[in-house]
């Protein structure tokens, strides 16, 4: 599921998408247009032109997961750039734009990698 740690990557589809395409025909978008392969273990991300509803495809194991998204008031803070070329995003980056957040949070904490404790 989401929280899956077995996620490599997320992208979104910039822009809108007619969210009335189902695995199916998102697939065939991750595949024929983004060029990239919809079995991957990634989290591929599309927003409606309201801004107010998403879908989130995603392989695992043996099936498709389809999430979708709902707002019941507001707006995602989504990419308006039509590219063709889907948006590379972090985990972290969609969590806050589920929450309702833009993708460039300032203050929040940079991440740390950490190489002895002292």
């Amino acid at each position: 599921m989401l929280t899956n740690s077995q996620v490599e990557r997320v992208y979104l589809a910039r822009g809108s998408t007619d969210l009335r395409k189902s695995i199916d025909g998102l697939a065939v978008i991750v595949q024929e247009c983004f060029e990239l392969d919809p079995f991957s273990p990634c989290l591929f991300v599309f927003c409606n032109r309201k801004r107010d509803k998403l879908k989130i495809l995603q392989w695992e194991h043996n099936g498709f997961w389809l999430h979708y998204r709902r707002l019941e008031r507001g707006t995602f803070h989504w990419p308006s750039d039509n590219d063709a070329a889907p948006m590379n995003i972090s985990p972290r980056q969609l969590r806050w734009l589920l929450d309702g957040l833009p993708l460039e949070q300032k203050q929040a904490h940079g991440e740390v990698t950490a190489r002895t404790i002292i």
